[in-house]
């Protein structure tokens, strides 16, 4: 890593929509020098650092040499090899989720972090979100939550189930709530192409009785990402994540203007800057770390499991 008074070198690995996020997101941050991109379609490269700055890499070596830390934003099942060898080296790495494609993998991620002493993140940014408006703050115990996210037909992500796609945000703030993996999995599929499901419903047990009823899909009509959480004592809260607002007629101490600050009104860019002051030795806020990303994603494949489908094509 660089001495603490020099600027970090940063590089993304993918230049699809993603990698562009991240790159502008480097050039942004204070202390933060964005070097470039890797991505084997070397016009993809270029095209992105025309816009953002830095330069395309010849290869994924050149780039992990070149930085002290690392964004990970290539399809799904190119994670794994990417942030493997950038832990390798010592690098810090931020991993869009999932954090890999098999469980197997993401094991492998998480233990190599932690052998080389390596911060390893991922990309829940909604935590960032929940966090502004008081969420993880001092509530009555949540008793349930259903959550509901739908997403019209695109291009993105398509190597993977729309669990590990789209579904995965709301698991990763289930098991963030509820404390706990859940001890039962009920799911269903109820579209798919051939075995990778496009629209899954599941509902998750966890100890001590708290439910997670769950669905999403990425061939609605249209985009609806909605959730809603109850409390011991009757409180419920009701969250729009698209309209970026909240119900909350028990007057739990939520923060109303929660959509004014920073982290909820740019929570990609949040969780970059929270990346980078965890690399610099200071707090990363509510950021998800390896051992978070491989929860949720294990779960997500215990729900496709449940369900028939398949993971990844």
């Amino acid at each position: 890593m660089t001495n603490a008074s020099e600027p970090l070198k940063a590089g993304v690995v993918g230049a699809g929509v993603f990698g562009g996020y991240h790159a502008s997101k480097y050039v942004a941050l204070e202390g933060v020098e964005f070097l470039g991109v890797f991505d084997p379609v070397s016009d993809h490269a270029k095209a992105l650092c025309d816009k953002h700055g830095g330069a395309p890499f010849a290869s994924l070596s050149d780039l992990v040499d070149a930085c002290d830390v690392v964004t990970v934003a290539s399809p799904a099942v190119f994670h794994h090899d990417a942030a493997r060898r950038a832990l390798t080296a010592g690098k810090a790495v931020l991993v869009e989720k999932p954090l890999s494609a098999t469980a197997a993998e993401a094991r492998e991620l998480v233990q190599l972090a932690q052998l080389k002493g390596s911060i390893l993140r991922v990309g829940h940014q909604e935590r960032f979100v929940f966090d502004a408006m008081g969420l993880f703050g001092d509530l009555p115990r949540i008793k349930s939550l259903g959550a509901r996210r739908m997403g019209v037909p695109g291009v993105r992500n398509l190597d993977v189930s729309v669990t590990l796609d789209l579904m995965i945000h709301d698991i990763d703030l289930a098991l963030a709530l509820a404390g706990a993996r859940p001890d039962r999995v009920e799911a269903e599929l109820v579209s798919a192409r051939g075995r990778l499901a496009d629209h899954v419903r599941t509902t998750l047990h966890f100890p001590g009785g708290v439910t997670a009823k769950l669905e999403s899909s990425r061939v609605a009509e249209a985009r609806d990402r909605v959730m809603t959480l109850d409390y011991e004592g009757g409180a419920q809260v009701s969250v729009d994540f698209i309209e970026r607002r909240f119900d909350n007629p028990a007057g739990l101490p939520l923060d109303p203007d929660f959509d004014t600050k920073p982290s909820a009104k740019d929570s990609l860019g949040a969780n970059v800057a929270a990346f980078v002051a965890g690399v610099r030795g200071e707090s990363g806020g509510p950021g998800a770390d390896g051992a978070a990303g491989l929860a949720a994603m294990e779960v997500a494949l215990e729900i496709d499991k449940a369900c028939g489908s398949d993971s990844r094509m």
